[in-house]
Formats: C-alpha cells, sequence, structure tokens
C-alpha cells in the first residue's frame, strides 16, 4: 500500500494548515498522522478507524481534526492555532489486519510543516 501525503509548508504560529494522504488501495482499517521533530522520536498524532473512531495526542486536542473519506481513500488533518512546537516531518500511517489477525504497518515519505514565531 502507498500512502501519498501533501499539504505540509511554512505557517505562522497561530495559523492553519491541511494536511492530505491518500492511499493506493482501501484495505486499511486505520489511518492517521504521525510527527517526527528533530532530536524527538516519532509520536502519535491523531489516528481514524474505518468505523470512525478518533484517537488524538494531548498536545493537539481542541487544534486538531483528523478526518477521513472512505471513497478515495484519504484521510485528513486540519490543524489549527498551530505553534512552533507543532514543527515536525509529519508522516501518514496505514494498517490493516489480515484475515488471520496478523498487522502491517505502512507509512508516507513524510512532509514537513514549520511553525514560525
Amino acid at each position: 500500500v502507498l500512502l501519498v501525503e501533501s499539504g505540509g509548508g511554512l505557517v505562522q504560529a497561530g495559523g492553519s494548515l491541511r494536511l492530505s494522504c491518500t492511499a493506493s488501495e482501501s484495505s486499511l482499517n486505520a489511518m492517521g498522522w504521525y510527527r517526527q521533530a528533530p532530536g524527538k522520536e516519532r509520536e502519535l498524532v491523531a489516528t481514524i478507524t474505518r468505523a470512525g473512531n478518533t484517537d488524538y495526542a494531548d498536545s493537539v486536542k481542541g487544534r486538531f481534526t483528523i478526518s477521513a473519506d472512505s471513497a478515495k481513500p484519504t484521510v485528513y488533518l486540519q490543524m489549527n492555532n498551530l505553534k512552533p512546537e507543532d514543527t515536525a516531518i509529519y508522516y501518514c500511517y496505514g494498517r490493516r489486519r489480515s484475515a488471520n489477525y496478523k498487522t502491517y504497518n505502512y507509512w508516507g515519505q513524510g512532509t514537513q510543516v514549520t511553525v514560525s514565531t
């Protein structure tokens, strides 16, 4: 499964960006976003399941919204009130569980988000 991201860029603090990620097939059970800042480990930002259940990191709750269009299939991350600490490479994530419950994880190439003061 290929994941192709778009929408990163440079924005001032308090601004907004919208990330998009389109999968090459619709077999994924969940999609989402992780991020990695320089010198830090990759961390969860937000995920959404096929059923529409969402999960957010505490640091982005109330500012970021994840949504999905299963017909495409595409996942979006609307990021509002951005802060300099949101600066990172954002990676799209996809998960698929096979019929024998084996889990497959997929990653996009990453898109840079930079928030200036």
